[in-house]
Parts: C-alpha cells; structure tokens; sequence
C-alpha cells in the first residue's frame, strides 16, 4: 500500500519484482495436502519506476481480476477433484459386499450419494457460469466467481466427507487415496477466501 488507509480499495499499487531482487526472501512451507507455498517477505525492496503495475494507488481493479480468475481456476479443480471422488466412491458402493448384499443396493447410501450428485451439477453450472463470464469480460465476474467458490467448497467439503464415511476403515487409512480428497477439498476451501467470505462478498455485491 502506497498510500490510502488500510482496508481502503484506494491507494494499493502493484509492483513486479523479480523473486532474486535483493531484500525478498522466502520462507518454504507445506501444507496439508502436501503441496508446496512460500512465504514472502520484502526489507527495504528498490525497484525503478518500470515495475509498478498500472497507477500508483489504484492497482485494486488489476489485482481484483486476477483474483477472480485464480479463484475460478480453484473451483474448477475442486470440482474435478470432487467429481473424481464421488466417482470413485460409486465405483465402490457397486461392488462392497456387507450383509450378503452389495452396499450400493442400501437406500441410505443411495440417498447421500444422490445428493452428491444434485450438489456436483449445481456447482458445475456455477463454475462454467463462472468461466464464461470471465472469457465474456462480463460486469458479473466478482459475483459469479463469489458463487462457484462459495458452492464449490461447500460440495468439495461434502463430497470428500462422504467418500471417507462409504468407504469405511478403508477410507480412514493412508492406504486409500480418500485422505489426499480430503487434505486437497480443506486446502481448497481456504484458498483465495473460504465459503464464508464469498458469501459475504456476493450478499455485499447484491447490495444485502
């Protein structure tokens, strides 16, 4: 921030700053689902005129879109990873045997595998609503995206959830891809503003 007051849209500016520039340092991190992050510090950073992105103080437009358009590369690959889930987990139900009868044969388990399906075709219209405004250039970009992350985490949760409980021990094990779902659909769900801030950032932009 270059100047405003913090929590203010005005005065933000952007600068490009190249990762071996002296006074940036980076601390390695891993997180829950095992992927790689950094965290970057900047002491007393030079940088010449030519790195500022767009005007001093008003770099809120350019880092709002590219926020957008992370968070709605986010929801896509939640949604393929949660659309694998469910997949995965029907396979199972079609051949797990208790009780001398296949487990997908349970109206229990068919009822909560019908919800996950209703939920992953809500969520997928989101996220191509989503997408196809951000390749329109439409005005609706900031809600649409707000919507799919927002219903997206919701379903990932769901989905990741379900597929350890139909699994049963098995799916409580390492030995079981069902924990990596889980560790990525928490990550996710994170990343970029949980459920709740995009809930709140879509009543804000309907005007609630």
């Amino acid at each position: 921030r270059t100047s405003g007051k913090p929590g203010d849209k005005d005065g933000i500016s952007l600068f490009l700053v190249p990762a071996d520039a002296k006074g940036v340092s980076r601390q390695n991190l891993k997180l829950a689902d095992s992927r790689g992050a950094s965290n970057v510090s900047f002491d007393n950073v030079e940088v010449g005129a030519d790195a500022l992105l767009g005007a001093e103080g008003k770099g809120w437009d350019v880092l709002e879109k590219t926020l957008d358009r992370a968070r709605a590369g986010v929801s896509a690959e939640m949604l393929g990873a949660a659309v694998q889930a469910f997949e995965t987990t029907l396979d199972y139900l079609k051949v797990r045997v208790q009780f001398g009868q296949v487990i997908g044969s349970f109206q229990a388990l068919q009822h909560r595998a019908a919800k996950m399906f209703t939920d992953l075709e809500l969520a997928r219209s989101a996220v191509e609503a989503a997408l196809q405004a951000i390749d329109a250039d439409s005005p609706d970009v900031p809600e649409l995206v707000s919507l799919a992350k927002a219903k997206m985490g919701d379903t990932f949760h769901l989905v990741s959830n379900e597929m350890v409980q139909m699994h049963g021990g098995i799916g409580m094990t390492d030995a079981h891809d069902a924990g990596f779902y889980m560790k990525r659909a928490r990550a996710a769900e994170a990343a970029f503003g949980s459920q709740s801030y995009h809930r709140d950032r879509y009543a804000k932009i309907q005007g609630y």
